[in-house]
C-alpha cells in the first residue's frame, strides 16, 4: 500500500514539473519585446524575445525565434539574420504565414550575401526557385536574375510562368525586365505564352527590332548586346537607372520623353552616344 502510495506521489510530482516546462512565459516580455522592435529599438528586442525564447514553449517559442531573426536583420547583420531564419525554420513552425515570411527573407538575404562575395549562399535561391509557396518561388527567380547572367539564367523559367499565369501588371512587368537583364532571347516565351493561351498579346503591327550595343573604351567588341521587339523595347527604358538618364540629359536628349522619341526613328537611324569615360553606346532599329 505503502510503495502505491509513494509511486503515485512520484507520477504526480511529474506530472507537475512536466506541466511548469510547458508553462506559457511571462506575457508582460512579448508584450515588452514586441513594443520595442516596433520602437526600432531592435537590439535591445533582440535581447527580449531571446529572453522569451529561453522561458516559452511551443508556438510562443516559434514567434520569438523569428523575430530574434528580423531584429538582426533591421539591425544589418546578414549573416547573423541568415542563421537565425534558419534555426526558426529548423524548429518546424506550426504558423505557415510565419514560415514563408521567413524563408523569404532568407533568400533575400541570401542574395544580399551571394553580392557581398558569400558564392555559398547561391544554393538558397536555387532551392527558392522549388519552393511550395508562389510567393518564395516567384521572389527567388527575381532575386537570381539580379544576379547577373550566369546564375540567372536558372529563373527563366518561373519568370515565363509570371508572365503567362500572372494578373497583377507590376509583377509581370518585373518578371520582363528580370529576363530582359539575364537573357533577352528568352522573352520568346511571353509570345509562345500568349499564343498557348490565346490572351491577346503586345501589338503586333510593329515587327522592328530594337538594337543597343555598348562598347568599352578599349577595344572594339560590345560588352553589352540587347536585340528585342519594338514592342517588348519600352520596358527596357523603364529598367534604365537614374545614373543613365541623367547621362542622357546631359547628352541633349529629355530622359522622360525619350522613348517616344525612339520610336518615331525610321528603321537605319543610329543613336551614338559617347559616354564620360569614352564608353560608346549605340541604339538603332531595324
Amino acid at each position: 500500500m505503502r510503495a502505491r502510495l509513494a509511486l503515485a506521489l512520484l507520477l504526480a510530482a511529474a506530472a507537475a514539473g512536466r506541466a511548469a516546462s510547458v508553462r506559457a512565459a511571462d506575457p508582460e516580455l512579448s508584450r515588452k519585446a514586441k513594443a520595442l522592435f516596433f520602437d526600432r529599438r531592435y537590439s535591445e528586442a533582440r535581447d527580449a524575445w531571446q529572453a522569451v525564447l529561453r522561458s516559452a514553449r511551443g508556438l510562443e517559442a516559434d514567434q520569438a525565434a523569428f523575430w530574434i531573426a528580423r531584429s538582426s536583420e533591421s539591425l544589418g547583420e546578414g549573416e547573423r539574420a541568415f542563421q537565425e531564419y534558419g534555426a526558426f525554420l529548423a524548429r518546424r513552425p506550426a504558423d505557415k504565414a510565419l514560415a514563408e515570411e521567413a524563408r523569404t527573407n532568407r533568400v533575400g538575404l541570401a542574395a544580399q550575401l551571394y553580392k557581398a562575395g558569400q558564392r555559398r549562399h547561391l544554393d538558397v535561391l536555387t532551392a527558392g526557385l522549388g519552393d511550395p509557396s508562389r510567393t518564395v518561388r516567384y521572389y527567388s527567380a527575381l532575386q537570381l536574375a539580379g544576379l547577373g547572367p550566369d546564375v540567372g539564367r536558372r529563373a527563366i523559367p518561373i519568370l515565363c510562368r509570371v508572365v503567362a499565369e500572372e494578373k497583377d501588371e507590376d509583377l509581370v512587368d518585373r518578371a520582363k525586365l528580370a529576363m530582359l537583364k539575364v537573357d533577352p532571347q528568352a522573352l520568346a516565351c511571353v509570345q509562345s505564352s500568349v499564343k498557348a493561351e490565346g490572351r491577346p498579346g503586345p501589338p503586333t503591327g510593329d515587327a522592328r527590332m530594337l538594337r543597343v550595343r555598348i562598347f568599352e573604351r578599349t577595344g572594339g567588341h560590345a560588352k553589352v548586346s540587347i536585340n528585342v521587339p519594338m514592342t517588348l523595347a519600352e520596358l527596357l527604358f523603364k529598367s534604365l537607372p537614374e545614373e543613365a538618364k541623367r547621362d542622357l540629359r546631359r547628352k541633349g536628349y529629355d530622359a522622360d520623353n525619350f522613348w517616344a522619341q525612339l520610336r518615331k526613328l525610321g528603321p537605319t537611324e543610329i543613336i551614338n552616344i559617347e559616354g564620360d569615360e569614352g564608353e560608346k553606346i549605340q541604339i538603332w532599329i531595324e
